[in-house]
């Protein structure tokens, strides 16, 4: 038997009908579990206390080093990138933050290069960001 849109063709089709309506939405799925929390920071920067000239160590990365007297030295071939310091001038006179030899010491913000001089209670950090290379910045920095 034959169809009847075969029948009559395609000029005889009836109108569309109207859409329904949307379903409801299904249920909302059940949360994650939440990380592990990670390790805590340290609570306090430890101190390295100076009482004459002194040049950074290795193992002065993330401390103070307090400096009463004689300035502090920034060496070659000692720092990584990303190793980090600060410098407490925890004196009523000025110190010198000295650029060493094959060392790159720049100013934050400037293109000021070269030695730095720390101003009394004055206080700086020291950041190695490339081999030999360190950005400096602080209170009573000049």
């Amino acid at each position: 038997m034959a169809n009847l849109s075969d029948l009559l063709g395609s000029n005889f089709r009836g109108n569309t009908g109207t859409q329904g309506t949307t379903g409801t939405q299904g249920t909302t799925g059940t949360q994650g579990t939440t990380g592990a929390q990670g390790t805590a920071g340290p609570l306090t920067v430890p101190q390295n206390a100076k009482t004459a000239s002194y040049t950074l160590i290795a193992s002065d990365t993330g401390k103070h080093i307090s400096i009463t007297t004689g300035g502090v030295t920034v060496p070659a071939s000692v720092f990584s990138a990303g190793d980090a310091f600060t410098i407490f001038n925890n004196t009523g006179s000025s110190q010198t933050i000295t650029q060493g030899a094959s060392v790159t010491l720049r100013q934050a913000g400037t293109t000021n290069t070269g030695n730095r001089t720390l101003d009394p209670y004055g206080i700086c950090t020291i950041l190695c960001y490339a081999s030999n290379s360190f950005v400096i910045s602080g209170a009573g920095l000049g």
